[in-house]
């Protein structure tokens, strides 16, 4: 995209306020396309321009977006009196603002809940995963408190997919549940699969058939899958091809 000033695209990759960065161009020149700019307000193309500065090539962008392997015992807030936030295991220089935007969540995990959470400047793309119009589907590995034979497991498959009744839990009423698709591992593991993200959800429909969840792991969102080398709260930044996965969502 075209038509950003100098000045701004600088104060959103780091170099200190608007004024700053003025200061940074005026004093010392920064290289646009290898050639010396003193103009702050010369406006950049971020898809084509290079902009250097101190010897140094800045990799212009306008959005981040970031894959977390969420570890339990932290929080998904920006801020939290009590708990550490999910925002609390990202590198300082990942905080500031963007061009795009602020960095934020798409959608929440609960504070005992690991997995695949999603970091984004993009509030379009946010919308779009966390509409419920969407219903862009989420994966859990599942572990239960009471072992489910056979039997019940093939009933379960059933019920989940026609839909399961889920008791009012906080704020939120007595819901029916879009279908869910249900994978045993064991009788005590399993995978489901939702398409909508209510509170405590997962939690609310297998207390709605008699069990309890012990263990709760989010593996994939639409076509994205949680990436099995990112160890308990590491992140990376998704790849382009990851990033088209969440952009043209399966369902």
């Amino acid at each position: 995209m075209a038509g950003e000033r100098l000045d701004k695209v600088l104060a959103k990759h780091g170099f200190g306020s608007r004024k700053d960065a003025q200061r940074l161009v005026r004093r010392e020149g920064v290289l646009l396309n290898g050639q010396l700019c003193r103009s702050p307000d010369q406006h950049i193309d971020l898809d084509t321009d290079m902009l250097e500065v101190a010897g140094q090539v800045l990799q212009l962008r306008r959005h981040l977006h970031l894959m977390m392997n969420k570890c339990g015992g932290v929080v998904c807030s920006a801020k939290d009196g009590l708990h550490r936030t999910v925002f609390d295991l990202l590198e300082e220089e990942l905080r500031h603002q963007f061009l795009g935007g602020s960095l934020h969540l798409v959608g929440r995990l609960d504070i005992d809940t690991e997995g695949l959470l999603i970091f984004t400047t993009d509030g379009t793309m946010t919308h779009r995963l966390t509409s419920p119009k969407t219903h862009v589907t989420k994966k859990y590995l599942v572990g239960l408190r009471d072992r489910v034979d056979q039997n019940q497991q093939s009933q379960l498959v059933g019920e989940f997919r026609q839909g399961i009744t889920i008791a009012p839990e906080g704020d939120d009423g007595e819901h029916l549940c879009q279908p869910a698709e249900l994978e045993w591992i064991s009788d005590r593991e399993c995978h489901l699969t939702i398409t909508e993200g209510r509170y405590h959800q997962v939690k609310r429909m297998m207390a709605a058939v008699g069990n309890e969840v012990v263990s709760l792991k989010r593996i994939a969102m639409g076509g994205l899958s949680l990436d099995a080398s990112l160890g308990s709260g590491q992140y990376r930044e998704l790849t382009a091809e990851e990033l088209a996965l969440l952009t043209n969502p399966a369902r």
